[in-house]
């Protein structure tokens, strides 16, 4: 249930509504729809995860050398789209985006399993695949070359960080007359938002 009286900062609306997904979602409460554009305007979306939220902004990972990852690049500005289908909620959110720093990729991607990790090194994403076997035989070379190592984050895998500008929390209501209430930040501010809501 939502209400007029809404917290000043939307971070804490959402670290409340993603605790709630968490505990009742069966699947991937922080699955998220990403939507970039190329530098023409041509749009795309996929649905990624969040791996870190704080006030700083939104966190997911990729290949650099991806279409998102070049999409990013061209045109850093991003939007995201938390879709909590059995708590009948949604969240969208606008915003700038910029890498993460080297040592907090670094950190991620050690977290990662050993097979997620040689993934990352195996897959040429988003490129033509000519059979699954080839992709399959990279796999096992880069396996095979690390050996036992460590293995090392690629230098086109890194984070990503979206800096929101704005928020839309949605609830489902009955005849359509869902509840919509926004946060948008202040000219200048790094901090103050002013919030507001929207006709269904």
């Amino acid at each position: 249930m939502m209400t007029q009286a809404q917290p000043d900062d939307p971070f804490v609306l959402f670290s409340r509504w993603l605790a709630e997904a968490e505990a009742g979602e069966p699947h991937d409460a922080n699955a998220m729809a990403l939507a970039t554009a190329r530098a023409d305007g041509s749009p795309s979306v996929r649905m990624v995860l969040l791996k870190d939220v704080s006030d700083e902004g939104f966190v997911f990972y990729t290949n650099a050398e991806s279409r998102k990852g070049e999409e990013l690049t061209a045109n850093p500005q991003a939007a995201l789209l938390f879709h909590w289908k059995s708590l009948r909620r949604q969240i969208r959110i606008e915003g700038r985006v910029h890498p993460v720093k080297g040592a907090e990729a670094d950190r991620y991607f050690a977290s990662r399993g050993r097979g997620s990790q040689i993934g990352a090194w195996a897959s040429l994403q988003s490129r033509p695949l000519p059979s699954r076997e080839e992709l399959e035989r990279r796999t096992a070379d880069f396996d095979k070359d690390f050996g036992g190592n460590a293995v090392p984050r690629p230098p086109h895998w890194y984070g990503w960080r979206l800096v929101p500008d704005a928020f839309e929390f949605w609830v489902d209501r009955r005849d359509r007359l869902h509840e919509r209430y926004t946060y948008r930040r202040k000219s200048g501010s790094d901090e103050a938002w002013t919030q507001g809501m929207l006709y269904p």
